[in-house]
């Protein structure tokens, strides 16, 4: 007999920011609720907002636990997302980003766990690999999340602020991926070169081509004026590998149940 597979719903808000439901949990990936038009002065280069949430923090109701990527980048945390941190119960980050936050955080490394409690039975958080960018210009540390609920075969990958490498191929044969949220965009900063510092279209299809048989859910792909890729750029690529099945597109602030591909 087939185990039992926990539902699993997905609420885009916006930019890398998606609320999970799974197992009676409520869990939110990189919170990022500042208003359209805010600019993030960082060093030598700015960051644009071009799309406000799609769900006003205030309104997010109780959150068990944050899934941050990393803390260092104001498109993953900006100013309100900041504000968010503190009154969820459980802040699952980087090492690097628990010394700056200086709260109730906890560091989580590659392929170290947790088990988070919800009303339908455990859910195994599991740190993976992430690289913010080409080895030479590396942005991190970002770190993502596997997902294993109890009594569901197929576990949910949280890749985080990463491009295609060695390390996503690992996460590939280490879990039975139903799910995989993939952040994409090909962000690219003028101050920091011309490189893709998150997924290109192009990297994201090799992802899925790994994760044989998952969903793939694009994430992170608008909100921000850094994104050099859109939507149609994803559509065309997946459309173009005969993968466009696979692609699941989250309405904004509409809770979607999402289902491993059959």
């Amino acid at each position: 007999m087939t185990p039992a597979r926990a539902p699993l719903r997905l609420t885009y808000i916006g930019g890398p920011t998606v609320l999970i439901e799974v197992a009676g949990l409520r869990l939110l990936t990189d919170p990022t609720f500042d208003p359209v038009g805010a600019e993030i002065r960082s060093g030598t280069y700015v960051l644009e907002k071009t799309e406000g949430p799609a769900i006003p923090a205030a309104d997010l109701g109780h959150i068990d636990a944050v899934l941050l990527s990393h803390d260092h980048h104001f498109d993953n945390l900006d100013r309100a997302g900041r504000e968010v941190l503190g009154s969820a119960d459980r802040v699952l980050t980087t090492a690097a980003a628990v010394e700056r936050l200086n709260g109730r955080s906890e560091a989580l490394a590659p392929w170290q766990s947790v088990e988070l409690r919800g009303a339908g039975g455990p859910v195994r958080v599991t740190g993976t690999p992430a690289r913010h960018g080409p080895a030479h210009m590396d942005r991190g540390p970002v770190i993502g999340f596997a997902l294993e609920a109890q009594g569901d075969p197929r576990a949910m990958y949280v890749s985080g602020d990463t491009v295609w490498y060695e390390g996503i191929a690992e996460v590939a044969s280490r879990f039975s991926v139903g799910v995989a949220v993939l952040f994409m965009g090909a962000a690219r900063v003028d101050a920091v070169g011309p490189w893709n510092l998150t997924m290109t279209a192009e990297e994201a299809v090799e992802a899925a081509h790994a994760l044989e048989g998952a969903r793939i859910v694009p994430l992170h792909y608008a909100g921000w004026k850094h994104f050099s890729e859109s939507r149609a750029d994803i559509d065309r690529a997946f459309r173009a590998a005969g993968l466009g099945d696979r692609l699941v597109w989250l309405p904004p602030g509409q809770p979607t149940e999402v289902a491993p591909h059959p």
